[in-house]
């Protein structure tokens, strides 16, 4: 083995030395390997500097006397119990390399070597176990003021017994920190984040391609000006996108979710105060990525858990939600200082989207390095309520950028109001200078969303939906770089009108209209599309049926579907830039000639529900003139619902609104007298969308006899109307 140049050989030596693992960190059992020679421009730090210790067995057996380069002549000695410690104040943070610790006849079986900044909050630099005694030269990574041995286990029935304990390493006030160091430095109003011991300011977005399609989009964002790319997860399959930002110069801001993660939105629940299974299987997973990435050149800070404490309202209520909120944050710490027992050169942060957030983490996560926060509309108000808070750590906006739909509106059909393409780019441009603005606590941001997808959700807030850049692209852009000089930009659409907005009849044609220009004069192909978000919950933009009427006014064909659409005008430039507009579509029943004599008459149904969702939903209201309401039935094969016109009258058209609950195969029956039916409408082939039969015929009760449903549920109506 290795011994200090400082150290004469000794009869009684280590046979074996360990590299703390993370498994020991997990687990407390490990082997030990010999650790390297020391080098040249180690220090001695700790001979003669103030020592301390839990106990001593006697005045002659004081703490300093580890300390004061006597190998065999002095020692310190502790009562005879298994916890004990002894430690060393450097006298200001130090790098550390090495540590000797020379013992006597009473030495320790298992022990932790810790280092702390404070004296206080101390991390875990190594783990000894089934030490025997001698010499241990153990190999250390890390800084600190203070050093200490933590005794866990001793070898017999005395205490523990130290000849000499000795901390090597550089002064930490006169080099640089460890190359890629990521360090919270400042004091109160006046920090700033530094990486390898030069100011970093977070100039960043939301990551979302495949991790594996890494290397092709980040020398695209290299050239946005963007420094850091956050992450919402860490796993094995964050190594090429950490790889491909190392490459480009980039950091990442490597995620750990924990649920109910996402805010208002769903995300499983979990009892933060009685679940160890979950708090541990989750603190054994996030430690394994911190030891696995640590090193990665890529690695900026660790972000624990997110929007988790809003999220809890979806699960708790009353003073279970607030026990539930105190027990996650103080999780969140319990997480923190492993990792800073693992990775003391990476920060770590917590996000929510609620500053109300805030007062918990104060009070129950004081190991958090900083706060994060996900904000939009209300972004530039972050600062304010941190100010209003007497918060004492910096932030970061985890995510941000123009109003959500939570926060915007409604319009004249009662959905959102999404903003423009010129408003999105505004937001961006508002929430960086709002970041910038809170100069010596916010440290940054990661904007929202460096994203691909062209549905619902990516139109509102991707800068590349379907890999075409918007005009928040370049707004991002331009916060970063101070100018897009030179780019090419995408045609800007404006003045976006839809009629009728609010009474377009299913399967026929409405118009959609607005000005497109392109400030590079490039040539502009307008495209189409309808999305179904809010009528059935599917997200994706399908390609509309449409024609041109010049003077980009268009002839769309309305769905077959009654419910809120929403309609897109997407303006490309073919040089990968694309402008895209979106207002709302109400989709209602097409008019019927003639009029409706099934209106509010006595109707009747083999079932009804009477409680579900919206339910109770008789057979009446089919016929209640109301879209708004609808018949349903059991969930079963076969069903039937009936009018009763009062006598027999003729009949020439019938239309079936129906609900998602749609019936595939059913028949439409009419009687004189209630007993003798015969049919006149028969299909297999039923789609769920608006049904309009024309029929010939005089009765005075009509019926559908449902006989195979179009889904699990059962079968459902808005209206069902007989026309004469």
């Amino acid at each position: 083995m290795s011994s200090p140049p400082s150290t004469p050989p000794r009869s009684s030596v280590r046979n074996g030395m360990s590299l703390v693992t993370l498994g020991a960190l997990l687990a407390s059992s490990l082997t030990l390997s010999l650790a390297p020679r020391a080098q040249a421009a180690e220090t001695l730090l700790s001979q003669g500097r103030t020592a301390t210790a839990s106990s001593i067995e006697g005045d002659a057996y004081s703490a300093a006397a580890a300390f004061d380069g006597n190998l065999t002549g002095t020692r310190w000695a502790s009562q005879w119990t298994d916890a004990q410690w002894i430690q060393v104040d450097l006298g200001a943070s130090k790098d550390l390399s090495r540590t000797v610790l020379t013992w006597e006849g009473a030495y320790g079986r298992n022990y932790e070597i810790q280092a702390s900044d404070n004296g206080t909050d101390w991390r875990t630099l190594k783990t000894v176990t089934a030490g025997d005694g001698g010499t241990d030269d153990l190999a250390v990574s890390g800084s600190g003021r203070y050093v200490r041995m933590q005794g866990l286990a001793r070898s017999g029935g005395y205490g523990y017994s130290l000849w000499e304990f000795q901390v090597y390493g550089t002064d930490g006030g006169t080099n640089p920190p460890p190359a890629g160091a990521v360090r919270v430095t400042g004091s109160q109003g006046d920090w700033q984040l530094t990486v390898g011991g030069r100011p970093y300011t977070v100039k960043g977005l939301t990551w979302g391609p495949a991790m594996a399609d890494a290397p092709r989009y980040m020398p695209d964002l290299k050239s946005m000006g963007v420094n850091t790319v956050r992450t919402w997860g860490t796993d094995a399959s964050s190594k090429p996108l950490l790889d491909a930002a190392a490459a480009q110069g980039l950091k990442v801001v490597n995620g750990f979710w924990l649920q109910p993660g996402g805010g208002p939105g769903s995300g499983g629940c979990v009892n933060y105060v009685t679940d160890t299974t979950y708090k541990s299987t989750m603190l054994t997973e996030f430690a394994k990525w911190v030891d696995t990435y640590k090193s990665h050149p890529a690695t900026l800070m660790w972000n624990v858990g997110n929007e988790s404490v809003l999220g809890l309202q979806n699960c708790y209520g009353g003073t279970e939600l607030e026990a539930q909120r105190n027990a996650y944050t103080t999780f969140v710490n319990d997480v923190a200082k492993k990792i800073h027992s693992i990775d003391p050169d990476h920060p770590v942060t917590s996000t929510d989207a609620w500053t109300g957030a805030w007062p918990y983490y104060k009070r129950n996560a004081p190991d958090l390095d900083l706060y994060s926060m996900n904000s939009y509309g209300n972004l530039c108000k972050v600062r304010q309520d941190w100010i209003d808070g007497g918060y004492d750590k910096p932030y970061i906006i985890t995510e941000g950028g123009p109003a959500g739909e939570w926060e915007v509106p409604d319009d004249v059909n009662g959905i959102p109001d999404e903003p423009t393409d010129v408003q999105k780019a505004d937001g961006y441009t508002t929430a960086w200078g709002c970041v910038t603005g809170h100069r010596g606590v916010a440290l940054g941001a990661t904007l929202f969303h460096y994203g691909l997808e062209h549905d619902f959700g990516g139109v509102w807030f991707n800068l590349l939906p379907d890999g075409l850049k918007r005009l928040s692209y370049y707004a991002v852009k331009k916060a970063y770089t101070g100018s897009t000089t030179g780019d090419n930009t995408p045609p800007v659409i404006t003045n976006m009108t839809v009629s009728p907005a609010s009474a377009a009849p299913a399967g026929r044609e409405f118009t959609v209209r607005a000005d497109i220009r392109d400030p590079d004069g490039d040539p502009i192909t307008p495209k189409i599309y309808l999305s179904g978000n809010h009528v059935n919950g599917d997200k994706r933009l399908v390609d509309a049926q449409y024609r041109s009427l010049g003077d980009n006014t268009f002839a769309v064909t309305a769905p077959e579907k009654l419910g809120v659409w929403k309609v897109y005008i997407q303006a490309e430039d073919g040089r990968g830039n694309a402008g895209i507009e979106t207002k709302s579509l109400k989709v209602v029943a097409p008019p019927v000639s003639g009029t409706n004599i099934a209106l509010n008459r006595p109707a009747t149904a083999s079932s009804a529900q009477a409680s579900y969702g919206d339910c109770p939903c008789p057979a009446a209201n089919a016929f209640d003139g109301d879209t708004g309401t609808r018949w349903a039935s059991d969930w079963s094969d076969p069903q039937w619902i009936q009018v009763d016109l009062g006598s027999a009258k003729p009949i020439r058209t019938l239309q079936l609104v129906w609900d998602p609950a749609y019936a595939k195969s059913y028949e439409v029956v009419v009687s004189d007298n209630g007993t003798t039916w015969r049919t006149v409408h028969t299909t297999t082939t039923g789609n769920g969308d608006i049904d309009t039969i024309e029929t010939a015929t005089t009765a005075r009760y009509v019926k559908l006899q449902l006989t195979a449903r179009g889904t699990g549920w059962g079968y459902s109506l808005h209206e069902f109307g007989v026309h004469s």
